[in-house]
């Protein structure tokens, strides 16, 4: 069943397009109007709910009718995805939905089906996003027209980033860097490391900047400090760490938050992100609070020669409720 289904005022004289913001554990729907690109939620679904993307689909088309009172179809549609969107059949890397573009525009009714990674989408919302969707962590500033780059840790690791042409339009560079691979900086890192290379072969930064990572930490840092790992999630290591009830759980912590830091400074030393670094995806949010306590900006500071050059760069928390639909909308706007 729907998360939310939130009532709008409808414009019938303009044809509505539908976005989506699909996860490894969340799919969000809004609509909106190419005069308006303001996404309008329709609803919010958790994926365990549905076996399918078809069945959720079912769901959606009958939240849309009652949000709608008819059986009005879409002009144009856009779903951003967490996962390679060039496919000829989408393939969720965190969930086992499967669908191709030709399956959602005969169920919709609706030709114009355009798929981009969800974190192209978010990168995308970036110059859109207002004062108020934004905590910043640290020093340095955001020049305008300068290139921008998102990473998100949640189910997994998103990576995107945004640059502008020289009529300051904006270009999106999608692309997989939650999957690069992981550099320790501190002796314990380079131990945790050893002890997920024993378990997965190769470590990329997703096995430690999403919410399995937390656990991968939490367990690796219980063997290296001989102490018991009690807690089964990564909310109960992060509310733990908030609370200050355990020294493990706060290491964890501040781990993860270092290494974040570590990842969002090579992004900005690899792509002159001098337009900022953003921190999106669910977790970052969430701790703000254990985010400015930890090491996350020395670490993106931590640059030898550079540290002045990331120095100058802003580092921010993406405080906005639905960035991917943001960018989704922005996209289905332009090519209305």
């Amino acid at each position: 069943m729907p998360i939310s289904i939130v009532s709008a005022e409808l414009q019938p004289d303009s044809p509505a397009f539908l976005v989506a913001d699909i996860g490894g554990t969340n799919a969000r729907f809004a609509f909106g109007f190419r005069e308006n690109p303001q996404p309008r939620s329709i609803a919010s679904y958790a994926v365990e709910d549905f076996p399918s993307f078809d069945s959720v689909l079912d769901q959606l088309q009958h939240d849309w009718g009652v949000l709608q009172q008819s059986d009005s179809t879409f002009a144009r549609v856009c779903l951003a995805v967490a996962a390679i969107p060039e496919q000829a059949e989408i393939s969720f890397t965190n969930n086992a939905w499967r669908f191709t573009a030709e399956s959602v525009a005969t169920r919709l009714n609706c030709p114009h089906i355009t798929i981009i990674n969800d974190f192209a989408a978010i990168a995308r919302a970036l110059p859109a996003l207002r004062a108020e969707h934004l905590e910043s962590i640290g020093g340095g500033h955001r020049e305008p027209g300068k290139p921008m780059v998102a990473i998100g840790p949640g189910t997994g690791t998103g990576v995107a980033s945004l640059a502008f042409d020289s009529r300051g339009a904006p270009i999106v560079l999608p692309g997989e860097g939650g999957h690069v691979d992981f550099a320790p900086i501190t002796d314990i890192e380079a131990k945790i490391l050893s002890r997920l290379r024993a378990q997965y072969g190769r470590v990329s930064i997703e096995r430690l900047l999403c919410g399995a990572g937390i656990m991968n930490i939490y367990r690796a840092l219980a063997d290296i400090r001989g102490a018991s790992s009690s807690h089964l999630t990564p909310e109960a290591v992060g509310s733990a760490a908030q609370q200050g009830e355990d020294a493990l759980s706060v290491e964890t912590m501040n781990t993860f938050f270092s290494v974040l830091g570590s990842a969002a400074g090579n992004l900005a030393l690899m792509l002159g992100a001098r337009g900022g670094v953003y921190l999106a995806g669910g977790i970052a949010p969430r701790y703000i609070d254990l985010l400015r306590k930890s090491d996350f900006r020395a670490r993106f500071l931590a640059k030898g020669r550079f540290a002045d050059f990331n120095g100058e760069i802003a580092t921010m928390v993406v405080t906005h409720p639905d960035p991917g639909l943001l960018g989704a909308a922005l996209v289905c706007a332009e090519s209305a």
